[in-house]
């Protein structure tokens, strides 16, 4: 299951693509042939019905995604500098009002043995949602986005207690490792830094993203690095984060080893960043990967 936002990114020249990261994994997981169940919430207005006619297409399951009448279809203005997106996150969008007895109503009849959401949707008063559904779903993958002003570090902190996996770049593991005084963050001990904070949070696993300098898988017991991949001809990098989180959970799902995990999750980034957007429609684009991972 798969809890969050869904929102359009609009881009220069009033440019919008659909995205929001919770709604960019379930749409490549459902590419790369899942049936993940996307819990969330938008507008009544025509973003929501766009919303719900591309998942139709796409052929995700709608059942979870509640309409609000009172609030919008989440909106997130995105300015590029030199290729790096800078995000613009409105408040009070519909995303924002997750009605949690609905939530858990659409589990009835559903087999969930994982449960994927990011930090922004604990914000407003879907936090309530979210904490109902972790009770009742006790496999937990965090995937962190840190997105000034709406993010405090205690209330991330709490999200990420029982967490079973957790997903972070290098700025949000300095955001979570300096209160805890685990290590002075530099280049030089990046990878100890991570390696002592999923220690001392009890982590099974902890996917760390460093752009240009690739990233880690690491446990308790081991750490894998991976090298990021040469981009020809790059477009931006919004959503290169969350097609790594998608790969990551199918190589979970999948018991693919770590290592091919990273690997693979690094190749998916990278193809992102030569498109615009988060949610490619060319289902052929997923195949080729899967045949590129000998997976059918």
């Amino acid at each position: 299951m798969i809890l969050g936002e869904v929102l359009f990114d609009l881009f220069p020249g009033n440019v919008a693509v659909l995205g929001g990261a919770p709604f960019n994994v379930a749409w490549h997981l459902k590419g790369f042939g899942l049936s993940p169940l996307l819990l969330s919430r938008v507008g009544e207005d025509s973003r929501g019905e766009h919303i719900l006619s591309t998942m139709q297409t796409w052929g995700m399951d709608t059942a979870g995604i509640q309409i609000d009448p009172a609030h919008p279809t989440g909106v997130v203005r995105v300015a590029l500098e030199e290729g790096q997106p800078q995000f613009t996150i409105l408040p009070n969008q519909a995303y924002d009002f997750m009605d949690s007895d609905a939530a858990l109503a659409i589990l009835k009849g559903q087999r969930c043995s994982l449960l994927y959401h990011g930090t922004l949707i604990g914000r407003g008063a879907s936090q309530v949602a979210v904490q109902a559904l972790r009770q009742t779903i006790p496999s937990v993958f965090v995937d962190l986005n840190l997105r000034s002003p709406w993010w405090e570090i205690e209330r991330v902190r709490a999200l990420l207690q029982g967490a079973r996996w957790v997903k972070m770049n290098g700025d949000e593991l300095a955001a979570m490792a300096g209160p805890l005084q685990l290590a002075d963050l530099s280049k030089s001990n990046v990878e100890a830094t991570a390696h002592a904070l999923c220690l001392e949070s009890g982590w099974e696993l902890l996917a760390l993203t460093l752009g240009e300098e690739g990233a880690w898988l690491l446990t308790p017991e081991k750490k894998y690095r991976g090298k990021a991949l040469v981009v020809e001809a790059l477009v931006d990098t919004v959503g290169a984060g969350d097609a790594f989180s998608a790969v990551t959970l199918l190589g979970l799902h999948r018991g693919w080893s770590l290592e091919s995990t990273l690997n693979r999750a690094l190749d998916f980034a990278a193809a992102l960043c030569s498109m615009r957007g988060a949610s490619p429609q060319d289902p052929g684009l997923y195949a080729s990967y899967l045949a590129r991972w000998n997976q059918r």
